[in-house]
């Protein structure tokens, strides 16, 4: 982390996580959303509409700031490499690029937000299948687990980061959680990914948006905390 500017990562992560956000939550409205030609898409629309979202944003922004793009990435890094002094930084511009792609979503869709009569949290936030905390804590603590470790683990093949070919194994491997972890919980598997739009959602005035859950909000934050946090120090303990 100490390798890039101030300057360059809030640039970047900003840009980056509002990209991100923006692209990913942009699948969830095209295919929730009335009036919509990607109406009823479904699960496999959404879950590679956000490995390409990944793609996208980490292609766009990993010269600037390393394209973290995720507090639990941040976190993993920090707790293998020791170097916590820019963590603070990366989260705060995190956050706030999450708010802004949240935002972006609401104005790209504006014509179907007006006309819609349904809620809309699932659009902007994750959410259980079935609402058991525990179990949708693990969900979030595992599906992390699995984006930190192979994240981390792309440094022990030589060169693979220089090809630019890891941006596009990290973003498969988020189509792959989705597919097969995602059932639960929607896989937030990114605190400010759920949060940032969470609190945009509570803000935005859409017709009928219903609630945005917030007894339920906690748990796609700490989740990914604590599996980015576990995630780093197995790597940092087998590798």
């Amino acid at each position: 982390m100490s390798t890039f500017s101030n300057g360059d990562i809030f640039v970047g992560e900003t840009l980056g996580t509002a990209v991100l956000v923006l692209m990913g939550g942009g699948v969830c409205a095209a295919v929730t959303l009335k009036r919509s030609k990607a109406l009823g898409a479904g699960w496999l629309a959404i879950t590679f509409g956000w490995g390409f979202a990944v793609m996208v944003a980490a292609y766009m922004v990993s010269t600037l700031s390393g394209a973290h793009l995720n507090p639990a990435v941040t976190l993993a890094i920090a707790v293998d490499s020791g170097d916590w002094s820019k963590v603070p930084l990366y989260l705060g511009s995190q956050l706030l690029g999450a708010m802004i792609g949240a935002a972006l979503v609401w104005l790209t869709y504006l014509g179907q937000f007006q006309a819609n009569d349904e809620p809309t949290i699932g659009i902007f936030s994750t959410g259980p299948e079935i609402r058991n905390p525990v179990q949708n804590l693990i969900t979030e603590i595992i599906g992390t687990m699995v984006l930190v470790l192979a994240i981390l683990s792309q440094g022990l093949t030589k060169g693979l980061g220089l090809s630019g070919t890891g941006v596009l194994i990290v973003a498969l491997t988020v189509v792959g959680i989705g597919l097969s972890l995602g059932g639960p919980t929607g896989y937030a598997i990114n605190p400010v990914r759920d949060l940032g739009p969470r609190i945009v959602h509570s803000l935005l005035p859409i017709p009928k948006k219903g609630g945005s859950d917030w007894g339920y909000a906690w748990i796609p934050v700490v989740g990914p905390v604590v599996g980015g946090l576990l995630g780093g120090l197995l790597y940092h303990a087998a590798f």
